[in-house]
């Protein structure tokens, strides 16, 4: 599943982000960051009414995706919540990173990150792998291994319009071909150049984007066969707070 971003051409592994797991689909050209994974604004705090309150829901479906987790977790509840927004941030050892969750527009997404968050699985974990250069930029994270290739053992399907982009300021789910969500995502902090394979579930606020600026500015190993490597100076979620 997540087991599943050298250049743009080379694939959207690198959205997959992991060009080996789930979370990299390697089919894509570089226009792909997650092989393993335009300008816009970066989307201020919404003042929407949150999911929670507004009561409406849908269904999910998590099935087990016939992989050992990284971490013992549960799948999320199938009942999801299906309008407004939901805040989030990630600290890291460079700094915060606050988002805001689209429940409106991928439910089933958010509901598992949620899940995730508060479930710890996203605390202590590191950021493997982080693409800067031409065409795109993305810090890729959510894989407890640091492998790429780690997940929470369940997957779900996509929530894709077809009209997708990825400006900077993009919160996507790294994928490894279609359907194949789990827990891993890429932050996008450059405008980047990806074939609408790729569920956006939020937005990064304008000091997230420095904090991940400044994670880039320490460069990588340029070691990921579709773009980028493993940070020169490690990144490590600290923690994911919902609310």
């Amino acid at each position: 599943m997540l087991k599943r971003l050298a250049t743009v051409a080379a694939c959207l592994s690198v959205l997959a982000l992991s060009a080996c797991g789930n979370e990299a689909d390697g089919k894509d050209s570089a226009s792909d960051p997650a092989a393993s994974e335009t300008t816009s604004e970066s989307p201020e705090a919404s003042t929407e009414e949150s999911p929670e309150a507004s009561g409406a829901t849908t269904t999910c479906d998590y099935p087990e995706d016939g992989q050992e987790p990284a971490r013992d977790v549960d799948a999320p509840d199938a009942e999801a919540p299906s309008e407004g927004t939901v805040t989030a941030t990630i600290t890291t050892n460079f700094g915060d990173i606050g988002l805001n969750l689209d429940a409106a527009t991928a439910p089933c997404t958010v509901n598992s990150f949620v899940s995730l968050a508060d479930q710890g699985f996203y605390d202590d974990t590191p950021c493997p792998r982080i693409g800067d250069q031409e065409g795109f930029g993305i810090l890729q994270c959510g894989d407890p291994t640091g492998t790429g290739s780690g997940g929470a053992g369940y997957s779900f399907a996509d929530e894709l319009s077809g009209d997708e982009t990825y400006p900077a300021g993009t919160l996507a789910m790294a994928n490894a071909g279609p359907d194949t969500n789990g827990s891993q995502f890429f932050l996008v902090f450059r405008d980047s150049q990806f074939p609408p394979n790729y569920t956006v579930f939020g937005t990064i606020d304008e000091a997230g984007l420095e904090t991940i600026d400044a994670i880039a500015a320490e460069g990588n190993d340029g070691a990921h066969p579709a773009g980028g490597g493993a940070p020169n100076k490690d990144v490590t979620i600290e923690k994911v707070t919902v609310g």
